[in-house]
């Protein structure tokens, strides 16, 4: 089916989806598209097993899509930039020094407690994994996905200093996963005794520093551009082929664009609206905002049907749901470990361990991480218990951190903030 077609199908279900979830069961934008899609696809398996041949049309259409190169080549940069833009940029510089820690130490942690508890789990029931493929996943699975957090954790009510901490963690921690999981990817396919230090150390400085670097040049060019012209038209434009441009830019020069994206939505965010008209800067933000919520509605989507071509066999979600136990214990330990650092230089909240904890979700990003495995590999096993983890991540977590918040707050009888001073 052409591409056209295919986006057509998306957007229309999308569509519906959206007016369902608006009209009848007013969940955040996210939870509702991921919920009536799995309920969706649940229904079309089942009928596709019947052999029904509209279904298996469909499947077929859905097998077409490259989800590794949609999400990560395309959606990704313009979800990240929109996300980027709409953060407060002085509110993240008072958090640097935690949204540092846990972007870096917090997701090497997770990935090494996860990729160890992995491989003692799963001889547990009968599906024993190398070890490099177990860390593999530790490194796929752990970073807290930007998308799911922008869409859930800004309207859940959350105090601005935490959500920032979670945003921003959130936003840089999906560029350090990635890195990691090429490096380890790498290891896994060359093999261990052919390994390289040298070049492993090169991959990690062009895909992560190389990545920061590009964002900062190509957002201060485009704010060079940007103070030069009071035009919307001309405005938006520029930010728009800032994302196509740099994404593609990016890709050629083999650096990460995912951190390229969100340093240029930072500056762009906040030295460029500086310098853009009050007219400018709203027309900037709708714009952005319309973009995300698009994309956001088309990759959940995406993220449905695509149960429609997996495997996954009931001892593969036994596995998923004993994952999402050691996933939350390795979020928990990766957290815990930043924040006693943190703790001798300025004051916490009695419960920032607790929502920074259930509020690193997982979503699309993991689940392009594990459907980009190559078929030599334990794909399947994989891809089975990361969407597990990810279901219940978004259904599970999305649905109850802003009540859980709002409880402890009440108990304590004040906001909660992450940083006190």
């Amino acid at each position: 089916m052409e591409l056209y077609s295919i986006l057509s199908l998306l957007l229309v279900v999308a569509a519906g989806f959206a007016y369902l979830n608006h009209r009848f069961l007013h969940l955040p934008d996210t939870i509702g598209l991921m919920a009536l899609t799995l309920l969706s696809s649940v229904v079309l398996v089942g009928l596709g097993r019947l052999g029904v041949p509209a279904v298996l049309r469909v499947a077929e259409v859905v097998r077409t899509i490259d989800f590794h190169t949609v999400l990560m080549q395309y959606m990704l940069s313009f979800l990240l930039f929109a996300g980027a833009m709409q953060l407060d940029t002085g509110s993240l510089g008072r958090q640097r020094l935690p949204v540092l820690l846990l972007a870096t130490v917090g997701t090497l942690i997770s990935t090494v407690m996860v990729g160890c508890g992995l491989y003692l789990l799963l001889p547990v029931f009968d599906l024993p994994l190398e070890f490099i493929y177990c860390l593999l996943f530790g490194s796929l699975i752990s970073p807290t996905d930007p998308i799911a957090v922008l869409g859930i954790l800004t309207k859940s009510g959350l105090p601005k200093a935490l959500e920032t901490d979670i945003v921003g963690e959130s936003l840089f921690n999906d560029g350090v996963g990635v890195v990691l999981f090429a490096t380890v990817l790498s290891v896994a396919t060359a093999g261990a005794d052919a390994v390289d230090p040298g070049r492993v150390l090169a991959l990690l400085l062009r895909e992560g520093v190389g990545g920061l670097a590009l964002g900062a040049g190509l957002g201060y060019a485009a704010y060079r551009l940007l103070r030069n012209v009071d035009d919307y038209r001309v405005e938006v434009l520029l930010t728009l082929a800032l994302v196509m441009g740099g994404s593609a830019l990016a890709a050629r020069l083999h650096t990460s664009g995912p951190l390229a994206m969100v340093v240029a939505g930072l500056v762009v965010g906040g030295q460029g609206r500086r310098v853009m008209s009050a007219t400018t800067e709203d027309y900037v933000d709708k714009f952005w905002e319309l973009i995300d919520a698009v994309l956001n509605a088309l990759l959940f989507v995406l993220m449905g049907l695509e149960m429609l071509v997996l495997h996954i066999s009931g001892k593969v979600v036994g596995v998923g749901l004993a994952v999402v136990a050691l996933v939350l214990l390795a979020r928990l330990v990766s957290v815990s470990i930043p924040l006693s650092f943190l703790r001798q230089r300025r004051e916490f909240s009695e419960f920032s361990l607790v929502v920074l904890t259930w509020g690193g979700l997982r979503g699309g990003i993991s689940v392009a991480l594990a459907l980009s495995l190559p078929p030599s590999m334990p794909r399947e096993l994989l891809v089975g218990i990361t969407y597990v983890v990810v279901v219940f991540s978004i259904l599970g977590q999305g649905l109850t951190i802003g009540p859980l918040a709002t409880r402890l707050q009440r108990g304590l009888g004040r906001p909660a903030t992450l940083d006190t001073k």
